[in-house]
Protein backbone atom coordinates (compact mmCIF):
# COMPACT_ATOMS: atom_id res chain seq x y z
CA UNK A 1 0.00 0.00 0.00
CA UNK A 2 1.20 3.52 -0.72
CA UNK A 3 1.53 6.18 1.96
CA UNK A 4 2.65 9.78 1.76
CA UNK A 5 5.03 11.00 4.45
CA UNK A 6 4.49 14.76 4.85
CA UNK A 7 7.43 16.47 6.53
CA UNK A 8 6.51 19.47 8.69
CA UNK A 9 9.09 21.69 10.31
CA UNK A 10 9.24 24.92 12.28
CA UNK A 11 8.47 28.08 10.32
CA UNK A 12 11.44 30.35 9.86
CA UNK A 13 11.31 34.07 9.09
CA UNK A 14 11.69 34.88 5.38
CA UNK A 15 15.06 36.53 6.07
CA UNK A 16 16.45 33.55 8.02
CA UNK A 17 19.65 32.21 6.46
CA UNK A 18 20.98 29.04 8.09
CA UNK A 19 24.68 29.00 8.88
CA UNK A 20 26.98 26.82 6.78
CA UNK A 21 27.18 24.43 9.74
CA UNK A 22 23.37 24.24 10.02
CA UNK A 23 23.07 23.62 6.28
CA UNK A 24 25.69 20.87 6.36
CA UNK A 25 24.00 19.19 9.33
CA UNK A 26 20.59 19.36 7.65
CA UNK A 27 21.96 17.94 4.39
CA UNK A 28 23.69 15.14 6.29
CA UNK A 29 20.67 13.96 8.32
CA UNK A 30 18.24 14.26 5.41
CA UNK A 31 20.77 12.62 3.08
CA UNK A 32 21.09 9.66 5.44
CA UNK A 33 17.32 9.33 5.78
CA UNK A 34 16.66 9.54 2.05
CA UNK A 35 19.49 7.10 1.34
CA UNK A 36 17.89 4.60 3.75
CA UNK A 37 14.45 5.04 2.13
CA UNK A 38 15.88 4.56 -1.36
CA UNK A 39 18.02 1.59 -0.29
CA UNK A 40 14.85 -0.07 1.05
CA UNK A 41 13.35 0.22 -2.45
CA UNK A 42 10.10 1.75 -1.20
CA UNK A 43 10.24 5.31 -2.62
CA UNK A 44 7.70 6.02 -5.36
CA UNK A 45 8.21 9.79 -5.57
CA UNK A 46 8.51 12.99 -3.62
CA UNK A 47 10.02 16.44 -3.46
CA UNK A 48 11.33 19.05 -1.09
CA UNK A 49 9.36 22.30 -1.15
CA UNK A 50 10.49 25.91 -1.15
CA UNK A 51 9.91 27.87 2.10
CA UNK A 52 6.31 28.64 3.01
CA UNK A 53 6.69 32.38 2.42
CA UNK A 54 7.27 31.70 -1.31
CA UNK A 55 3.84 30.08 -1.73
CA UNK A 56 0.41 31.44 -2.56
CA UNK A 57 -3.04 30.26 -1.52
CA UNK A 58 -5.95 30.46 -3.96
CA UNK A 59 -9.61 30.46 -2.98
CA UNK A 60 -12.61 30.76 -5.28
CA UNK A 61 -15.51 32.65 -3.66
CA UNK A 62 -18.65 33.73 -5.52
CA UNK A 63 -16.92 32.99 -8.81
CA UNK A 64 -13.97 35.25 -8.02
CA UNK A 65 -10.40 34.19 -7.47
CA UNK A 66 -8.73 35.41 -4.29
CA UNK A 67 -4.96 34.98 -3.96
CA UNK A 68 -3.16 35.24 -0.64
CA UNK A 69 0.61 35.30 -0.38
CA UNK A 70 1.94 32.58 1.89
CA UNK A 71 0.30 29.56 3.47
CA UNK A 72 -3.41 28.90 3.88
CA UNK A 73 -3.10 29.14 7.66
CA UNK A 74 -0.78 30.89 10.06
CA UNK A 75 0.91 28.13 12.03
CA UNK A 76 4.14 27.34 13.83
CA UNK A 77 4.96 24.53 11.39
CA UNK A 78 4.84 24.27 7.62
CA UNK A 79 5.04 21.53 5.03
CA UNK A 80 8.64 21.22 3.84
CA UNK A 81 8.34 18.25 1.53
CA UNK A 82 6.91 14.80 1.01
CA UNK A 83 7.78 11.27 -0.04
CA UNK A 84 5.43 8.60 -1.36
CA UNK A 85 6.41 5.14 -0.17
CA UNK A 86 5.04 1.68 -0.95
CA UNK A 87 5.10 -0.53 2.14
CA UNK A 88 3.05 -3.51 3.38
CA UNK A 89 1.00 -1.65 6.00
CA UNK A 90 0.51 1.41 8.21
CA UNK A 91 2.83 0.11 10.94
CA UNK A 92 5.77 0.05 8.52
CA UNK A 93 4.89 3.54 7.25
CA UNK A 94 4.77 4.80 10.86
CA UNK A 95 8.20 3.26 11.53
CA UNK A 96 9.65 5.18 8.56
CA UNK A 97 7.91 8.37 9.72
CA UNK A 98 9.47 7.99 13.18
CA UNK A 99 12.92 7.86 11.56
CA UNK A 100 12.36 11.15 9.70
CA UNK A 101 14.46 14.14 10.77
CA UNK A 102 11.27 16.23 10.74
CA UNK A 103 9.86 14.11 13.57
CA UNK A 104 12.61 15.41 15.89
CA UNK A 105 11.78 19.14 15.68
CA UNK A 106 8.46 19.19 13.83
CA UNK A 107 6.25 16.33 12.76
CA UNK A 108 5.77 13.74 10.05
CA UNK A 109 2.21 13.15 8.91
CA UNK A 110 1.38 9.76 7.37
CA UNK A 111 -1.48 9.66 4.89
CA UNK A 112 -2.62 6.70 2.78
CA UNK A 113 -2.68 7.36 -0.96
CA UNK A 114 -6.19 7.02 -2.34
CA UNK A 115 -6.40 4.17 -4.77
CA UNK A 116 -8.90 5.20 -7.43
CA UNK A 117 -11.06 2.15 -8.23
CA UNK A 118 -11.95 3.69 -11.61
CA UNK A 119 -8.36 4.07 -12.80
Amino acid sequence: MQYTLLFHGPNMPADHVPSAEEQAQMQRVWGEYMTALNAAGIVRGGQALMPVHTGSTVRLRDGKRHVQDGPMADSKESLGGFVVIDVPDLDVALDWAARSPSSLHGSTEVRPVWENPLA
